[in-house]
Formats: structure tokens, C-alpha cells, sequence
């Protein structure tokens, strides 16, 4: 940083050797035999360049700019070589302790990936035992052993299950026991959450997206977050409440292989390693979850990862086999089993049955653009008027399910319990609750009618409340019920018309149609109706049957699925509540056509610095006065012409490392170019002025700094008349955390993600113009109904609790914090700055 030596400083380097860290730029320029050793050159260069890594640490909400990032993991790599090298050629030879070291660099990848893979599948292993549990201890409980499940409670009982006892012999007792467990369970867990990891609530798929693209949200994959993840899923799915453990999973997953990276150096310092491990969790995650080690690798890249190139597929291809690997040694089930709804088919299905299949694939379209458009609608709702309520609006909510889901069924049971009986065919002994049973079959069609609408409305109300929630086995137990309404209907068709031309397909005295196979074939197409996923889902209900007689049915149901969701617009759930928070991420799905120049979008209010003659406290000045991420350097303000970039963080550190170092004056001058009087000066042969009594005043400080070594000499540009189409293919492709607009060596502006998806979103209101004061008004009359039910309430119970339930005067007694939203991400985002700096709201109101 220094660019002039002064005279006392002179004397302290005059015998300055390579390994001293000066942070000289010339010092590339200088040859060999002027360096001294080149290999110890290059390593008092890493050194210099580690320290910097250290505190390159991207604020909170600001984005990774992985080109910066490509360049740093190119230099060190160059380093370590030449310091190999070196060390050949010093030694003559590599010793034992130096090979065993190359060995474990080259090979930490996969240490990393297998320790994350074994985290994953023990972790995923508990959460099952434990979900199981939890969910059966609201029914009643084992008199051998209290911990053991119903399953393991009644293994290998023939008929009945004396051991496994309710709680009592009167229902309504049994009623209201039910839902005072629902209620604890839910309200322990939005404690969990609320005091200890806000970030653990939700799903977290969304925001794992925006942080494998380089989005940073520090925390939210910390071991907190991870520690109360694994403990409130198990409380909210016993609870009740109509959310699943499968996409969480990916979110604890994640969230495992950043904590255990973070143990490992090379991970702890590059960005892009850091996302191979992350995008391999997540594969891991979605394996683990459904028992599917090569469908969780296709979800990572069709859902998860925006880069995907071949070694981030092998390594999660690798991490999801040590996965489900150790969840298979686990054995959590008993039964071989990976996942408890894991069934086979041995029947084949008939041509004429694909009007069905495509029913069902309009109905998992259907039902994905319905869930979407009333969840975005709830989350409104719950953002403007329940945010100050997150404890109590959990606990209503599992209550309010517990009421309505005990007399049903196939809703008082756990989801994937329900999904196990749905999928199974008619066969042996099985007759859960008569479902095999003729006599009861339009009965059980409306039962499962029932058991589709209901829990479609409580996934809208639950999930996104703030509990660890997920919506891929909800959705899937919705496209159960409905399936086995379609196949119980067919197969009474068939029944009553069994020598119809249209079923002459079916073969005399074999059953023709399994309910269970139209169950399995909802799921499906309600899953990718959610998601907007195709291959994925294909795959793992592939791997869950093992039927690859039902390939062709299930490709043929979420290809109908696909082309009815793509009518109701683009992106699944998680996108959506990506455009909803207002996470700055490009989709690569997406297609642009906005037929106008970047120009139209550049932001040109910027702050540069002059490239010569600005003092260390005007710079001071620049960077206390505004928050912008990075400056732009110009020859002049005259002609602005383009010389570099330079981040906020590296121009902090620099400045903390001079004033570290030596004094510095505030009137030094500062240059983010090599001083021309350099030119001539190497460490070893500068000419260095005298020292008197005379001139130590003077000369005791500094009097220039240079800073050329911490600019980026060149940084992405681009014309103002490239299309901006083309400028978000270079954020989505090359992923820079700003772009600068020159033109003619000119510097006229940036662009940042911000910039495109605001123009994006003003574009698309414009196109779809939407009046919502409708809604508005029908979202203050119902918070003006919940008012009046709770005052009713608090009036009935005589006035206990005053003031605990009092919404819109007095907050819940748990809510201790007058500024936070009861956790999650929103409340933050809109406090983080904008990527050229600038403290900003959302992206835009979307409410």
C-alpha cells in the first residue's frame, strides 16, 4: 500500500527480504533475479492475498461476485504451484509429511462431502424416529415401552394391537386430548423458532436458491438455525399442522454441509467450493427425504443450482449415496425401507386408463396455480396483519386443524402414514377402515373429497406460518386422496359396466384397476404443480415404487401437469416467494424479451474516485457518507475515464492496514494506480532520502498510500446499447456483482441485479395491470372478523388472559420484540442495502 518510503522507514527496510508482506503493486513487474527466490515471492504474495480473503467476507444481503471470486481461486491456485515448485527445488525431493499433505489437499473434497453425506443421513434418521413418535403420542401411547411408536409398539400383531392404548375409553376426552397436544406441539416449536433461529422457520427452499446463486444471508445455514431445525420439524409435522418434513430437509441438509465446511480452510475461503458442498446437501437432502439418491441429484440441478457443471454433479451424486447409505444402516422404519410410504406394483395399466392419468395431470396444474395464487395472498395478509403474532397465529392454526381433521380418517392420521395406506392395493388381509371394501366405496369417495378440500385450505393457511414447514408431502397427500377418489371411481365404473367395449382391455377374473396406482400418480402431479418440476418428480416416484411399468403413466401425468401449470404462469412456489421477498436472483428458466438498451436501466448517481489526489480523509469521507458496495475509478472527473472497480470491503481493509502498519497522515495522498514516480523504484535498489533532526518531523508520517493493489484493473463493461437481455444472460452466466456501462473508455454508469429486476417487475405491472384495493378491503373486514372472535373470546372467558389475545391493541404475551416480524427473512431483506450500496426497501411493493 505504501508507494514512498520515508526516511525512517528507510532505514527500518533497508535489508527487506521476500518473505516481508509488502503490499507493493510493481512487485509483478520486477524479474526473477531482482525478487530474490521466486517461490518465496510467491508465497509472501498468498500470504498478502489470504489476509485479504479473511476479511473478504460479503456483508449480509449483498450479493457473491463470482467472477472477482474465479480470478482470486485462479491466483492461489498459481501459488500453490509455484510454492511447490520451490520447495523441489530447495529440497530436492518431497518427504513423507509432504506428500501425505498433497494427498489430503487433493482428496478434501470428498472427506468434506462424506462427512456431510453421513451428517445428513443420521440426522434425517432421527427426525423420522422422532416425527413418528410425536405424531402417534397425540393418539395414545405403548404400555411395553412409552417411547416406541404405534408401528413399533404393534410389530407383528395379526389383528388389533392391544399394547398400543388411547388415552382414554371416552372419545371426547380422547378429542380434546388431541388437540392440546396439537397446540403444545406448535406452540413450542414457533418458541423455538421466534427466540433461537427465526431463520429456521419456513420451508427454506426459495432462499437456499438465492444463496447457491451468491445471495448472502448470514445465518441462515449456521448451526443454530440447523440445531432448531432438526428439533421444531418434528414438533410442527406432530403438531398437525398441514406441512411436511421433505422440504425442510433440504434446508438442514444445506444447512449441515456449511457448518461442517467451514471446519475445512479451502472452504472457509472460496465462495465457489463452498457452493459444490451446498448444492451436493441439497441433493443429499431431497435423497434422504424421499428415499431417492438419484432424484434428489436431478432436483439440485433442475430446481436447486443455477451452475451445475459435471464434478458438482458427481459429488452429489456421491454425497446422496453416503446418505441414504447411513439412513438405510439406520434402518429407522424397521423395514428396509428408506421412507415409510415406499410400495410395489406388480399390475400393469391399460390404454384406456390415460383419460384418467390425464385428469389427474390437469388436476396437479390446477391445484399448483390455485395453492400459489392463495398462499401469496395469505402471506399478504399475514405480513400486514399477523407478523406481531407469530406464537399465536401457530398455535390457532394446529388447534383449529386438530378440530376439524380428528373426524376424518385419512386427515386425523400423519401424512405419510395416510400416503402408505392411499398407495397399497387391495390385497390379502389390508383393509384399512374398510377402503377395500365395495359397499363403502362412494362413502370413501367422499370422504376423500372431503380430505382433498380440506387439506387444500390448510396448506394455504399453514404453510408459511413461523414453524419449520415444508409443502412437498402435504401436496403430495392432497394428490393422494384425490388419485384414490379417481381410481375407486373408475374401478366402480368398471364394476358396473364390465362388459362395455371401453373396458375390454381387462382381462376376465384378474382386477383391472388399482385404486393404489392413481394415488401414487396424484402425488406426483400434485408435487410437480407445486414445484414446476418435471424430470425430478418423474424419477423419484420412480424410485419410491420401484415400478417401471409406471414410467410411461407417471411421464404422461406430469407432462399434462407441466403444460396446465405453464397456462398460470411461470415458476413454481419457491420462485414465487422468491419475486415475493424480493431476493435479487435471475432465474435461468426465465425468458426476456424487453426490447430495450441497458442504458434504460443503468443507475448513473455513483460515486467515483479519482485515480490521483484524493487524500486518505476525503476517501474517509466517501466511504462514512454513503454505503455504497463498490467505487468506480476514473483518470479525472473531466474525462471519467473507466480505470478499474474497488469494493467497499477491500478499500476499508486497506485503509485499517495502513493506519495499522505506520503512521499515515490525513492528508496523504492516496492512488488507486502505480505512481508514475514507481516506475523506476524495485524493494532492493530505491533511492532513499537522508535523515536528519531536521526532516524527522516531516517525514514521520506518510505522505502517499497505494491502493492499486486491491483494484480490479479490469472490470466487466459493457456498451450502453447492448439489450439488456444480453446483460442478464452475463449476470446469470458469469454471475459479476455489478456491471459497468463505458463507452469510448467512458465511464456513464452501472447496472446491478437490482436495476434488471426492478425494470423487469415495472414491465410486467405495466403489461398486467392489477387493482388491489379489492383485496385489501376483503383482508381488513376478515382481520376485522378475527378482532371480534378473539374479543368474544376474552369476553366469554371472563377476562382471563386480558390483553394475550387482544389483537391489533396488544401483542401476544410471548412477543417480546416490537420490531421483528416473529421471524424470518422479510423484515431483514428490507433493510439490506442495495449492490451499488445505496439502504433501499424491496424490490418493489407487492403486497
Amino acid at each position: 500500500m505504501t508507494s514512498s518510503f520515508n526516511s525512517t522507514g528507510a532505514q527500518r527496510n533497508s535489508s527487506l527480504t521476500p518473505t516481508t508482506p509488502v503490499l507493493h503493486r510493481r512487485w509483478s513487474a520486477i524479474s526473477n533475479a531482482e525478487q530474490g527466490q521466486d517461490a518465496a515471492a510467491a508465497l509472501a504474495e498468498e500470504a498478502i492475498e489470504q489476509e485479504i480473503d479473511e476479511i473478504k467476507r460479503y456483508e449480509d444481503f449483498t450479493t457473491i461476485d463470482w467472477v472477482q471470486d474465479a480470478a482470486r481461486a485462479q491466483a492461489r491456485r498459481k501459488a500453490r504451484r509455484q510454492e511447490r515448485v520451490g520447495f523441489f527445488e530447495q529440497h530436492g525431493r518431497y518427504g513423507w509429511h509432504r506428500k501425505v499433505w498433497d494427498v489430503y489437499d487433493a482428496g478434501q473434497a470428498w472427506i468434506v462431502v462424506t462427512l456431510v453425506g453421513a451428517a445428513i443421513g443420521l440426522n434425517a434418521a432421527f427426525l423420522n424416529i422422532v416425527t413418528e413418535w410425536i405424531s402417534d403420542i397425540k393418539l395414545g401411547y405403548c404400555t411395553t415401552a412409552f417411547y416406541l411408536n404405534e408401528q413399533f409398539c404393534c410389530w407383528g400383531a395379526e389383528s388389533g394391537c392391544p399394547e398400543f392404548k388411547r388415552w382414554t375409553g371416552f372419545w371426547p376426552l380422547n378429542y380434546t386430548l388431541y388437540i392440546m397436544f396439537a397446540g403444545l406441539f406448535a406452540f413450542t416449536s414457533a418458541r423455538l423458532v421466534k427466540t433461537f433461529a427465526p431463520y429456521a422457520a419456513g420451508s427454506g427452499i426459495s432462499e437456499i436458491k438465492c444463496i447457491i446463486a451468491g445471495f448472502v444471508m448470514t445465518g441462515f445455514l449456521g448451526p443454530w438455525t440447523l440445531l432448531i431445525k432438526s428439533i421444531g420439524l418434528p414438533l410442527s409435522i406432530g403438531s398437525g399442522l398441514s406441512v411436511g418434513k421433505e422440504g425442510p430437509s433440504v434446508h438442514f441438509a444445506v444447512a449441515t454441509g456449511s457448518v461442517i465446511s467451514r471446519f475445512f480452510e479451502k472452504y472457509r475461503r472460496d465462495a465457489s467450493k463452498t457452493r459444490e458442498i451446498l448444492s451436493a446437501s441439497a441433493a443429499a437432502g431431497v435423497g434422504v427425504a424421499f428415499g431417492s439418491p438419484i432424484g434428489g441429484v436431478l432436483f439440485s440441478l433442475e430446481e436447486m443450482s443455477n451452475y451445475f457443471p459435471l464434478k458438482t454433479m458427481w459429488r452429489s451424486y456421491f454425497c446422496a449415496l453416503v446418505a441414504t447409505a447411513v439412513l438405510a444402516a439406520m434402518n429407522p422404519f424397521r423395514t428396509g425401507q428408506l421412507v415409510m410410504f415406499q410400495v410395489r406394483y406388480d399390475r400393469s395399466w391399460h390404454f384406456f386408463e390415460i383419460i384418467f392419468y390425464v385428469i389427474l395431470g390437469v388436476f396437479g396444474g390446477l391445484y399448483g396455480a390455485f395453492v400459489i395464487k392463495w398462499h401469496l395472498r395469505m402471506q399478504v395478509f399475514r405480513k400486514k396483519y399477523l407478523s406481531k403474532y407469530p406464537i399465536m397465529e401457530a398455535t390457532t392454526l394446529a388447534a383449529i386443524t386438530a378440530v376439524v381433521c380428528y373426524p376424518n380418517m385419512f386427515l386425523r392420521i400423519d401424512m405419510t402414514e395416510m400416503m402408505e395406506i392411499l398407495f397399497r392395493e387391495c390385497e390379502g388381509d389390508y383393509d384399512y377402515d374398510e377402503l377395500c371394501e365395495a359397499k363403502n366405496r362412494w362413502w370413501l369417495i367422499l370422504s376423500l373429497l372431503l380430505a382433498t378440500v380440506i387439506r387444500t385450505l390448510f396448506v394455504i393457511l399453514s404453510y408459511g406460518c413461523k414453524v419449520p414447514a415444508g409443502i412437498f408431502v402435504p401436496s403430495m397427500a392432497i394428490g393422494a386422496s384425490f388419485g384414490r377418489m379417481v381410481g375407486i371411481f373408475v374401478q366402480t365404473l368398471h364394476e358396473s359396466f364390465p362388459n362395455s367395449r371401453f373396458f375390454a382391455a381387462c382381462e376376465p377374473d384378474v382386477p383391472c384397476i388399482t385404486p393404489g396406482t392413481y394415488a401414487f400418480l396424484g402425488a406426483g402431479a400434485a408435487l410437480s404443480g407445486i414445484m414446476h418440476i418435471t424430470v425430478s418428480v418423474v424419477v423419484i416416484m420412480f424410485e419410491l415404487t420401484g415400478a417401471l411399468t409406471y414410467i410411461l403413466p407417471t411421464m404422461i401425468v406430469v407432462g399434462v401437469t407441466k403444460a396446465v401449470s405453464d397456462r398460470f404462469g411461470k415458476g413454481g412456489i419457491a420462485d414465487r416467494m422468491i419475486w415475493f421477498n424480493g431476493f435479487p436472483f435471475l432465474d435461468n428458466k426465465e425468458e426476456h424479451s424487453f426490447g430495450v438498451p441497458v442504458v434504460q436501466v443503468v443507475t448513473t448517481d455513483v460515486t467515483v474516485l479519482l485515480a490521483e489526489g484524493l487524500s486518505l480523509s476525503d476517501v474517509e469521507s466517501i466511504l462514512k457518507n454513503n454505503k455504497f458496495q463498490g467505487y468506480p475509478i476514473v483518470e479525472d472527473r473531466g474525462s471519467m475515464i473507466l480505470l478499474g472497480y474497488i469494493g467497499r470491503t477491500e478499500l476499508q481493509y486497506a485503509i485499517d492496514r495502513t493506519k495499522r502498519e505506520s503512521l499515515v497522515s490525513p492528508s496523504a495522498k492516496c492512488y488507486f494506480i502505480p505512481p508514475t514516480t514507481h516506475s523506476t523504484m524495485t524493494p532492493v535498489s530505491a533511492t532513499l532520502p537522508s535523515v536528519t533532526f531536521d526532516t524527522i518531523s516531516a517525514t514521520s508520517h506518510q505522505t502517499t498510500i497505494d491502493f492499486s493493489r486491491f483494484i480490479d484493473p479490469m472490470p466487466l463493461a459493457v456498451h450502453p446499447r447492448l439489450p439488456l437481455e444480453t446483460v442478464m444472460e452475463l449476470f446469470k452466466k458469469m454471475g459479476p456483482r455489478v456491471i459497468l456501462i463505458e463507452h469510448r473508455g467512458k465511464f456513464t454508469g452501472l447496472v446491478t441485479v437490482k436495476d434488471c429486476l426492478k425494470y423487469q417487475f415495472k414491465a410486467e405491472a405495466l403489461e398486467n395491470p392489477k387493482d388491489d384495493s379489492a383485496v385489501e378491503e376483503e383482508q381488513a373486514k376478515v382481520w376485522d372478523g378475527l378482532k371480534a372472535i378473539t374479543g368474544w373470546i376474552r369476553s366469554r372467558a371472563g377476562g382471563v388472559g386480558y390483553g394475550r389475545l387482544r389483537l391489533g391493541e396488544f401483542r401476544f404475551s410471548g412477543d417480546r420484540s416490537s420490531s421483528s416480524s416473529g421471524g424470518g427473512i422479510s423484515p431483514l431483506v428490507r433493510e439490506r442495502h442495495d449492490e451499488d450500496g445505496v439502504l433501499d426497501v424491496e424490490l418493489d411493493d407487492r403486497r
